[in-house]
């Protein structure tokens, strides 16, 4: 199983979220930025790491905020998802064709990577459940 960072980045109550540029593997679908862990490296230097080379920013990784693992078929994946504060940087796509800022309830409106999908439905619910 392939570990795989994930990052949900917060900046005035809206989340960033990246669509993958064409030719890539999941072209097309939206993701919460990051990247595969290489050897020797722990899961917040990970994400550190591909989100400067991804996007060109700095930031500092927060929380733990969940895992969810899924089976492309041609490879297993456990995508490890972590609370980002963005510090600085201008956002230059990489890795990526597009990038928004949505509110959370607006979330559920893309086409997600699969294994985003439940991180998204877990950050929906519990930004309802804190409106109550």
């Amino acid at each position: 199983m392939l570990d795989v960072t994930a990052a949900i980045i917060h900046r005035e109550g809206q989340i960033l979220v990246a669509r993958r540029k064409a030719g890539s593997h999941m072209a097309g679908y939206w993701e919460f930025p990051g990247g595969k862990v290489e050897p020797g490296e722990s899961p917040e230097e990970c994400l550190y790491r591909e989100l400067k080379e991804e996007l060109c920013i700095e930031t500092k990784i927060g929380l733990f905020f969940g895992e969810s693992c899924y089976d492309y078929g041609t490879k297993e994946i456990r995508l490890l998802c972590y609370v980002v504060e963005y510090l600085s940087g201008t956002f230059t796509l990489n890795d990526h064709d597009e990038i928004r800022w949505l509110q959370t309830h607006q979330l559920l409106d893309l086409r997600w990577a699969p294994a985003d999908l439940p991180l998204v439905e877990k950050l929906v619910d519990q930004a309802i459940v804190n409106k109550r």
